[in-house]
């Protein structure tokens, strides 16, 4: 089993990343402020859906992995350290755009097709699996017990911590909109926030010595 206090730091790590606005959070606030909360919370299911999709998926292919091949932790490190480091840079690169930027009015949809939408767009994103590979092995041990449970327990911390804050900023989107609209400088502040958080992670992972 994971000791408490590396369970503690996960759980940190995960707050920080999904507080961090991305995406999700960007299609989650547009469809409430758009269409309501319940069209933010049936989105917000597919996208959760689509989540547990990607950790079925991860898990297994790190047990796999892990197990069969000495050396796969090391390549499965390098490729995460590059890209985290990469996911730093994108996030204050000059030219980059706000969180906020690509927001729109959407039309409504039906509750099937906002479910769909959800779970689709949470499946199709490859950066979700590259992300949990990389951020997952930091965490897992295979001396704490079966890497596969490991990896389910904290798919399912990080899954159901992004569906507790998501489903808060649901239920202030109009007030989160008006916010980021009125604070502009904490905008750009947070694109170096979201870069330290990335670069901290890669560091971390860089300077593990393995499992």
């Amino acid at each position: 089993m994971i000791p408490i206090h590396q369970l503690l730091i996960f759980c940190l790590a995960s707050l920080i990343m999904v507080l961090t606005p991305g995406p999700n959070m960007i299609y989650l606030v547009t469809r409430s402020v758009t269409q309501g909360r319940k069209a933010g919370f049936i989105s917000l299911f597919g996208v959760a859906c689509g989540f547990l999709f990607h950790i079925t998926f991860v898990s297994f292919g790190l047990t796999a992995v892990l197990m069969a091949i000495p050396f796969a932790y090391t390549l499965l490190k390098t490729t995460g350290v590059l890209y985290l480091l990469f996911l730093a840079w994108q996030a204050v690169k000059p030219g980059g755009k706000g969180i906020f930027d690509n927001a729109r009015t959407l039309q409504h949809d039906t509750p099937a097709k906002l479910f769909t939408m959800g779970l689709l767009t949470s499946i199709l994103n490859p950066k979700i699996a590259v992300f949990y590979l990389s951020f997952f092995p930091q965490f897992i041990n295979p001396a704490y017990g079966s890497v596969l449970t490991q990896s389910f327990t904290l798919g399912i911390i990080q899954m159901m911590m992004s569906f507790t804050t998501n489903g808060l900023i649901i239920l202030s989107a109009s007030h989160v909109t008006r916010w980021f609209a009125g604070n502009p400088k904490w905008v750009r502040t947070q694109k170096w926030v979201m870069a330290g958080v990335f670069s901290s992670l890669a560091i971390k992972m860089a300077l593990d010595k393995g499992k």
